[in-house]
């Protein structure tokens, strides 16, 4: 197999890891009452993972798969917050309250196990 296949082969299957940890972090969220409102969503400041509704307020939902979940957390760094951040900023323009829509920032961490921890208001929205 050469160079570049292995890197794709090694790129799709990073893919479908985090597609599958976001998709069992989701049904936690559900599971729990929460409606997901949006998936991967894209902004000009780059892509939430989730998105769920709580009551009147959004829940803005980060996902980090690793084999522990210290691993997992590490992942995590101020820029990519501050993305997040920015992200949220411009899908809360969507929003009737806009600015003034309670949210918060959630990190579900995910281990080799499928096990989940969520760490809620886990970062200042800014």
């Amino acid at each position: 197999m050469s160079v570049q296949a292995r890197k794709m082969r090694t790129g799709q299957v990073a893919y479908l890891a985090g597609a599958a940890a976001e998709a069992q972090v989701a049904q936690d969220y559900e599971r729990r009452g929460f409606t997901i409102l949006r998936r991967r969503w894209r902004g000009k400041g780059g892509e939430i993972d989730l998105i769920a509704r709580d009551g009147d307020g959004l829940i803005f939902i980060e996902v980090k798969a690793s084999r522990d979940f210290d691993r997992a957390a590490r992942r995590l760094g101020a820029r990519q917050m501050a993305r997040l951040c920015t992200s949220a900023e411009e899908f809360l323009g969507t929003q009737p309250g806009g600015a003034l829509t309670d949210m918060r920032f959630d990190v579900a961490l995910v281990d080799g196990t499928g096990a989940v921890r969520i760490i809620e208001n886990a970062f200042d929205q800014g």
